[in-house]
């Protein structure tokens, strides 16, 4: 087997694409599950890739990890087929759903799947970075499901690799789990290695990815920088109080955008008083809403969120299709 570079030579290596997706097409039947994707990932990024559920996403995962070929187009790793176990030696991966062998204890599956790499990551480390320390012990059939996704995640990086995709990785974490994990996935990528995660947490993409990748119907819609694609959506959320929605709507209807948080009042909710416009701009919103006589308090005003970013994003690519 080919000698791969170490993580030292890696830090200190120029930032190249060590994964190209070219004009990927991957039909099941008569379905285009990927249409024309094109892909480029550089050593050491960390990319969110969002979707709404039969996006394309876990298809194109699947393709970078070798289990299935595209229909047409091409997909290299590390400049290399995904088919080739040199390259895949070099790739951490986590899917959506992972199995562990009930009988085996945590300590005995870190050890067997480390056996399987040529420079596996030190086991002392990974057990402190993901904190499996009391559990080394313990059969992973008696886990919790919360454990289990813990170590399944851990596992991606036991080979010490240089890019790891992650297919919903905090699955059935609860909130302080998923922020501890989201530490650790963290420190990971300052070390070094490349991350491509999904989620349905949109939370988790804005905590770890520097650059978004949104799939919609099998083609990438937008391909940018966190801070970009949020800024992409020209609307804004302005929340105050004292003031109803029935208030708001008069005031000046036409600047208010369609619903995000699912709210029947067309975008607006109310909660203990507070009221959240979301509006096309928020300068003109504010100067009709003072010129109105509405009496309001607490009035303030910021960017949208990646959620509404994304939303926004797949509704206008639908109403393009």
């Amino acid at each position: 087997m080919d000698a791969q570079p170490t993580r030292e030579q890696r830090a200190t290596t120029p930032a190249r694409s060590i994964v190209e997706v070219t004009d990927v097409v991957k039909r099941f039947g008569q379905h285009a599950a990927l249409d024309g994707v094109t892909l480029d990932v550089r050593a050491g990024e960390c990319v969110g890739l969002l979707g709404p559920n039969g996006a394309g996403k876990t298809t194109l995962l699947s393709l970078l990890l070798g289990l299935r070929s595209p229909t047409t187009g091409t997909v290299r790793l590390f400049d290399g087929d995904p088919l080739d176990v040199r390259t895949r030696t070099r790739v951490g991966s986590t899917p959506q759903a992972s199995a562990l062998p009930e009988a085996l204890k945590v300590g005995e599956v870190l050890d067997y799947v480390a056996a399987h790499f040529p420079r596996p990551a030190a086991r002392g480390g990974l057990v402190d970075a993901f904190d499996l320390g009391p559990l080394l012990g313990k059969q992973c059939g008696s886990l919790s499901g919360g454990q289990q996704r813990r170590l399944a995640v851990a596992l991606a990086f036991v080979g010490d690799p240089e890019l790891v995709l992650l297919d919903e990785p905090t699955t059935g974490l609860d909130v302080d789990a998923r922020r501890s994990l989201w530490d650790a996935l963290r420190a990971k990528h300052r070390s070094g290695c490349a991350v491509i995660v999904t989620s349905h947490h949109l939370e988790e993409i804005e905590q770890l990815a520097e650059r978004v990748v949104v799939i919609d119907h099998g083609s990438v819609i937008t391909d940018g920088s966190l801070a970009s694609v949020v800024g992409s959506v020209s609307r804004r959320r302005v929340t105050m109080r004292g003031v109803d929605v029935a208030r708001i709507q008069a005031i000046d209807a036409d600047a208010l955008t369609e619903a995000v948080e699912g709210s029947a009042s067309g975008g607006r909710t109310a909660d203990a008083g507070l009221v959240t416009a979301l509006v096309r701009d928020s300068d003109a919103f504010i100067r009709s809403l003072v010129a109105s006589g509405a009496p309001f308090t607490d009035l303030t005003v910021r960017g949208a969120t990646l959620e509404e970013a994304f939303l926004a994003m797949t509704q206008n690519a639908q109403n393009r299709s």
